[in-house]
């Protein structure tokens, strides 16, 4: 199997999704924001599911996925990259956290296997092992394909939600990326246990009832702050 398979159909989920993306904007867009928001904390994790992380995060798997959010949303002087809005921490939350569907976490892990299947052929390295001109290459040829197409949008997504939802789901530590955008909306904003997948009882997978040993998400992935005015320039 590889993201060139011709027999591949995007599948329900993914069109599913394509087609409740306007609800989802809406809904990242009424929650977002808040003027104080850079003096938040991100919500506090249970230990054991901090170094279950922490853990994945040395796994050839994610940082394979890492180094491709990298490269989608590399950091730079005009404003944060994947690592600052902590992509990783959110995409893993979605896995692990969110009631995701199976079939796309099955496909986002498979694509991992595509991938570096593909770098494997061209470049006989692994992707993580590439440099950023061969990353570049590899991504825009698996974007030829719907297979690739398909994975490359879903990872692109979670990077813009990690930049855009708020702080309780994993991602835009401290508002950080409302500040580079200078977005500001309105109260109240969730916080564990109140958050979407939470409501009603019973839909997650009960990690945000567990309270011992407190962590912060900061002391998993650190956290490089951008300055306000560190900002896309207008053309």
């Amino acid at each position: 199997m590889s993201f060139f398979q011709k027999n591949f159909q995007t599948p329900l989920w993914f069109k599913q999704k394509q087609a409740a993306m306007q609800s989802r904007r809406q809904f990242l867009k009424s929650a977002a924001g808040a003027t104080a928001i850079a003096t938040m904390s991100l919500p506090a994790l249970s230990q054991d599911y901090a170094d279950k992380m922490r853990d994945a995060k040395q796994t050839p798997e994610w940082q394979t996925l890492i180094a491709v959010q990298n490269h989608l949303l590399p950091s730079s002087a005009s404003g944060p990259g994947a690592e600052e809005i902590q992509a990783f921490v959110y995409l893993y939350n979605i896995v692990h956290l969110q009631p995701t569907e199976q079939d796309e976490i099955e496909f986002i892990f498979n694509g991992v296997g595509w991938l570096n299947g593909y770098s494997q052929q061209q470049h006989s390295k692994n992707f993580i092992a590439l440099t950023t001109d061969e990353k570049e290459q590899i991504l825009r040829g698996i974007s030829r394909s719907r297979a690739g197409e398909n994975w490359l949008n879903t990872l692109l997504g979670y990077i813009f939600e990690a930049m855009l939802s708020p702080p309780a789901y994993g991602g835009n530590p401290n508002g950080i990326g409302w500040q580079w955008l200078e977005h500001k909306a309105g109260f109240p904003l969730p916080k564990a246990g109140q958050r979407y997948f939470e409501i009603p009882a019973g839909r997650s997978k009960g990690l945000a009832s567990q309270t011992t040993a407190r962590v912060t998400a900061e002391n998993i992935i650190p956290v490089k702050h951008v300055s306000t005015q560190q900002k896309v320039k207008k053309a």
